[in-house]
């Protein structure tokens, strides 16, 4: 007569591997959400300095920022992105502010109640002489350029 021998798992094995799985989530799961927190604050400064582009264009037909090359008043409808990232749920919403004839301020607001709100870099600007601010905690360099 042949014994067979039953092989499993130890409940000493088990509690091994589910220690091993809760650390590397615990390392993990930061390092995902602050990557994914970046893509979305690239999308948002990829659209700020396309409007950028626009705004020194539009002034050079018209020679004012407050202006359309038509001739029309410049608002942010008028700007060719006004969210971040340009398809799919908005991230940042695009605001444009002091907006005057040699000058303007450019800012992405993360949307209330979405994923960035509690970004620490809070809102990103940037204004017609290429100055970045941040309204956050983090610093201008932090935010802007990683």
């Amino acid at each position: 007569m042949i014994i067979r021998k039953h092989q499993g798992f130890t409940l000493i094995e088990l509690m091994i591997v589910v220690v091993i799985v809760g650390i590397l989530a615990t390392i993990g799961i930061p390092s995902y959400r602050d990557y994914v927190r970046r893509s979305n604050r690239s999308a948002a400064k990829s659209v700020l300095l396309e409007n950028v582009q626009f705004l020194e264009r539009s002034r050079t037909t018209s020679n004012s920022y407050a202006l359309k090359g038509d001739g029309g008043a410049m608002d942010a409808t008028g700007l060719p992105a006004t969210q971040a990232p340009k398809d799919g749920a908005a991230k940042y919403g695009i605001a444009l502010n002091n907006l005057a004839a040699g000058t303007y301020t450019l800012v992405a607001v993360p949307v209330a109640g979405g994923s960035m709100s509690g970004d620490p870099c809070g809102q990103l600007s940037i204004n017609e002489l290429g100055v970045r601010a941040v309204s956050g905690s983090e610093s201008v360099n932090t935010c802007w350029n990683r």
